[in-house]
């Protein structure tokens, strides 16, 4: 291949495939086109061009493939845009195929037959194939179009792949064959470099000093390429391929893994997790400078296998954990309160050591008191200091965190920073308004599971954007009868910014209220529970006062000291 060509030229060639061991598509798409996220700007840059007339062909980078055999390269940087061309000019074949009203691409004429040939498909041939996990519904979805069904898409990936297609096609519907084909053009003929490898110690080598055009590459991303570089120069060859084997095949788990839930989570985030599982402790160290350390060390093709072996297990341990929260509310009301930081350690470590669904519920409890308690409280006293004995004695039975956390609740010296008294004396004073929609959230399914209404609990995140309500408004209302006590002294300083006065709404039912009069605000109040409480709490007195306030805020706070 030419070092400086153009992507028909290029798919044209050998196949071009995706490895296994690279991530999966990760380019997303504004399908309201109201933000630039990738795709949108991948589209943007194009029309662009082709609006400008230049007689300069369109530049869209470089690519650096690893020549696998006589038919076939590897894409090891580059990916994204590629498969981006190759949807985006399937889409634009599509709608020439509606434009024509023929079913198939043969029918066309030549010039435009064998351009389709050469950058999308020849016969059974497929130029361009994405991670195996994908291909398929690639195939089906953007190339054949024989799949419409996105009930079908499995992964976050296969996802981005349909909403880049779909996204393409609705921009392309209304335009002619005569607007059409300067795209084509553009995009066949674009410009690009290319650099061939014929082994893959240049190709990761090359990586770990190139960026990508689209997302630069993440630290996980960053340390594969290193540990194969390393594999590369520090095993005998007789070796080499079998360890490279081993390696490429833990991060294809990996990256299956992160198709689940990196838009919960970052990939980075995981790697953290993991070195802190893998050193047993809590501490936060760069996973940049522990891997570098380690690849220093006499041993260190046995930290390689050992390490990514440990890292596949977390990934995995990771997607199950996500995945069961959407059942499970005690992992869900873990989530919504913790510091992510200490609480993925846990679980992951937690899960890897085969604890049971019970002692995995009751850690996940614990774990929650223990976060809100720090939310609630405030202090700067460092919990995960304080946790981290209890993390690295933990093995398989959750009794060991329990019984450290109900040891933390009850201290009465001066390390009892998380105890029942400081949580009773914040609770009465003003709480972060963030923590208090959490409190009020769990709140609400206390009313729900101990009414007679027939609701089932709810998730955090199944409330529109939760808003946190001040019943008597922050700014005071000055009409006349309003329906609030005066705001004096003691209303500012006690009873204002408290659990009592403090309601959870949707985000829009909020602004919608501002500093209304109680009245009108009360009859707003129809969704939640909690809603409805002070409508009964006031339905015989319309009026919103200090007594009301403090008798709603004893019964939250007596509920969340029973919980908490």
């Amino acid at each position: 291949m030419e070092a400086l060509t153009n992507i028909a030229a290029m798919l044209s060639g050998k196949s071009i495939v995706v490895p296994n061991y690279q991530r999966a598509y990760s380019w997303e798409t504004d399908l309201t086109d109201k933000s630039q996220k990738q795709v949108n700007t991948f589209l943007t840059d194009l029309q662009d061009y082709v609006n400008s007339k230049s007689s300069s062909p369109y530049y869209l980078g470089h690519f650096l493939l690893e020549e696998r055999n006589t038919f076939e390269y590897g894409i090891i940087d580059g990916q994204q845009r590629l498969t981006t061309s190759v949807i985006f000019i399937s889409a634009l074949y599509r709608r020439l195929k509606e434009i024509k009203k023929t079913e198939s691409i043969k029918d066309f004429d030549d010039d435009l037959y064998v351009a389709y040939c050469n950058t999308i498909k020849q016969g059974s041939s497929y130029r361009f194939s994405t991670v195996e996990y994908d291909n398929q519904m690639f195939r089906d979805y953007v190339i054949d179009q024989t799949l419409h069904d996105r009930n079908e898409l499995d992964t976050i990936s296969k996802e981005r792949i349909a909403n880049a297609f779909d996204f393409f096609c609705k921009k392309l519907a209304d335009k002619s064959e005569d607007e059409l084909l300067p795209f084509l053009e553009a995009i066949s003929k674009a410009s690009c470099t290319t650099h061939v490898v014929k082994d893959e110690i240049e190709a990761v080598q090359m990586f770990i000093f190139q960026n990508n055009r689209g997302k630069k590459p993440t630290k996980l991303e960053i340390i594969k390429a290193q540990f194969m570089y390393h594999i590369h120069l520090h095993t005998p060859f007789e070796e080499r391929n079998i360890i490279l084997s081993e390696i490429t095949t833990r991060f294809e788990h990996i990256y299956r893994s992160i198709t689940q839930i990196e838009d919960y989570i970052d990939e980075d985030n995981i790697l953290n997790y993991t070195v802190k599982v893998y050193r047993n402790n809590l501490d936060d160290i760069s996973s940049s400078n522990f891997v570098t350390e380690n690849l220093a060390k006499a041993d260190s093709i046995s930290f390689v296998r050992d390490f990514t072996r440990f890292l596949a297990s977390c990934f995995s341990q990771a997607a199950t954990f996500l995945h069961q929260e959407k059942e499970n509310a005690a992992y869900h009301a873990l989530l919504v309160s913790a510091d992510k930081a200490i609480m993925f350690p846990f679980i992951i470590k937690a899960m890897r050591n085969g604890m049971q669904q019970d002692g995995l519920n009751l850690l996940a409890k614990s774990l929650e008191q223990v976060f809100l308690r720090n939310r609630i409280i405030g202090t700067r006293a460092n919990l995960l200091w304080r946790l981290n004995k209890c993390y690295q004695e933990m093995q398989s039975d959750a009794m060991t965190v329990f019984n450290h956390i109900k040891w933390m609740k009850t201290r009465n010296d001066w390390w009892g920073f998380w105890n029942n008294e400081e949580l009773a004396r914040c609770l009465n004073t003003g709480i972060n308004h963030q923590t208090a929609k959490i409190l009020l959230w769990k709140y609400e399914n206390h009313l729900i599971l101990n009414g007679k209404s027939g609701y089932t609990p709810i998730r955090y995140d199944s409330i529109e954007t939760p808003h946190l309500e001040h019943i008597a408004p922050q700014t005071q209302n000055t009409e006349i009868d309003n329906g609030y006590c005066p705001y004096d002294e003691e209303f500012y300083n006690r009873y204002l910014e408290c659990l009592g006065n403090y309601l959870l709404l949707s985000g829009l039912h909020n602004i919608s209220l501002s500093n209304s009069r109680f009245q009108i605000k009360r009859e707003s109040y129809t969704h939640l529970l909690q809603q409805l409480e002070v409508q009964r709490m006031t339905e015989h007195d319309l009026h919103w006062n200090k007594e009301k306030i403090q008798q709603r805020h004893s019964k939250i706070v007596d509920f969340l000291m029973q919980i908490l």
